[in-house]
């Protein structure tokens, strides 16, 4: 096996056989997408979208909560969705955005049809969105609402017929056919647990679900061609190089299986790290290179012919993992409820929320330079030792409503004076 790797390594271009990180956001990487061009756009839970050149990234700040997923097909526009419900149709020359839609619940995919013609995009709120893609960001239209699924709609995926398909965390996956204002579906699969990923190809699809299935059925009668289900779940993410028929399936427990869609035979699965998910993977244009994101706050691409020459790599530093004899409980709970949106230190952050430096006696909204949500601009608020106890008892979202704080309750008194007595020991002015 070695040398075969160095073989096949050796035929590549020196480009391909490295590993490399992009590195700038300030928090989980939770989609991919690549360019014809070759430009690599990263959406985070920081609220941003990362265009990245050379290694380095040009920031497109739009999004009032996480950056779930987003969309390079018709760059150089780019299609974002979130988890403030909404769909941006992104200007990437001017950095600007239009709102092409708004849904009642986060944004999990956006698809757009092959020949260009339509986009869908999939909610949890149980709907997907029909509309007619324009490169012109100031366009509007109002989307066809699809209703069918008994819950939140996950992922959807255009077949080259022009059938849309989608699955849902109600265990279903559906086909969508006719004109976007009469359109009927049907369900061709009944797997039982939520389908989280898809991919549609001319004559398969491939799917990813919660109980670790990965499975590859014929797109209209849902006939089962293989089965690719490991005892890993659930999967999270899924990626397709159409050239070299690649596969790329990610999952909760930190694997990157390689699957060979001419074969359908598994060619390499990777652990790409030790504890922690793949939330997000695409490939380079050439298929040479895997790119992939999780906990942390950095992109790392592989060259996919030498992934079983390296060790895992995310998640290795990631503080909230840690076991929790390992820390006392007010950094506990600060690692556990706070870390991934706020950082302790003084000057600008890329992370989702504000600094807490400094946050005893400061008015709330106050923190130079960062975009606060409108329930805050004004507020009357001082954070003291007081007001975040309250804030933790009851929750952001009944003590600041409509702020971009996610719903998150401590419930133990105790647990709560040790963190506030954690922030006053890491967060005092001049410390």
């Amino acid at each position: 096996m070695r040398l075969l790797v160095l073989l096949i390594s050796l035929a590549l271009p020196a480009a391909a056989q490295e590993f490399s990180t992009l590195k700038g956001h300030g928090g989980p990487i939770m989609g991919i997408a690549v360019s014809d061009a070759g430009q690599v756009a990263t959406a985070s839970f920081d609220n941003s979208v990362g265009l990245w050149s050379d290694g380095l990234p040009t920031w497109l700040e739009g999004h009032e909560a996480a950056v779930s997923t987003l969309n390079y097909a018709l760059a150089p526009v780019l299609l974002t969705g979130g988890d403030d419900f909404r769909v941006l149709l992104w200007n990437t020359a001017l950095e600007t955005a239009h709102e092409l839609t708004k849904h009642l619940g986060k944004v999990s995919d956006i698809a757009i049809s092959q020949d260009g013609t339509r986009l869908a995009s999939a909610s949890w709120d149980g709907t997907i969105h029909l509309m007619q893609p324009s490169h012109d960001t100031q366009a509007t239209t109002l989307p066809v609402v699809l209703y069918g699924h008994r819950s939140g709609v996950n992922a959807v995926a255009f077949h080259s017929s022009g059938a849309l398909f989608s699955g849902s965390s109600d265990g279903t996956l559906r086909i969508w056919e006719g004109q976007p204002e009469s359109m009927s579906s049907r369900a061709i699969v009944h797997h039982g647990f939520g389908i989280n990923k898809l991919i549609v190809s001319d004559d398969w699809l491939a799917y990813g679900a919660v109980d670790g299935g990965t499975r590859v059925i014929h797109p209209v009668t849902g006939d089962l061609i293989a089965d690719f289900t490991l005892d890993r779940r659930p999967i999270l993410s899924l990626a397709h190089h159409r050239e070299t028929g690649q596969i790329a399936v990610g999952d909760g427990q930190g694997y990157i299986m390689m699957i060979d869609s001419k074969t359908w035979r598994i060619a390499r699965d990777f652990r790409a790290t030790r504890r922690g998910p793949v939330w997000a993977l695409a490939f380079s244009n050439d298929g040479q290179t895997i790119w992939a994101g999780g906990l942390d706050d950095i992109v790392y691409g592989w060259p996919v012919a030498l992934l079983d020459e390296f060790d895992p790599a995310m998640g290795q530093d990631r503080s909230f993992l840690h076991k929790a004899d390992t820390m006392p409980n007010g950094e506990r709970q600060f690692m556990r409820k706070c870390s991934i949106c706020h950082s302790l230190d003084d000057g600008p952050s890329r992370k989702a929320g504000p600094t807490l430096h400094g946050v005893f006696g400061r008015a709330a909204g106050t923190v130079p330079a960062y975009r606060y949500s409108q329930t805050l601009h004004g507020s009357d608020i001082v954070w003291t030792e007081d007001s975040i106890d309250a804030l933790f008892d009851v929750g952001p979202d009944h003590y600041i409503p409509g702020s971009k704080m996610p719903m998150q309750v401590i419930a133990k008194p105790q647990d709560r004076a040790d963190l506030i007595a954690f922030l006053k020991q890491n967060t005092t002015q001049g410390d």
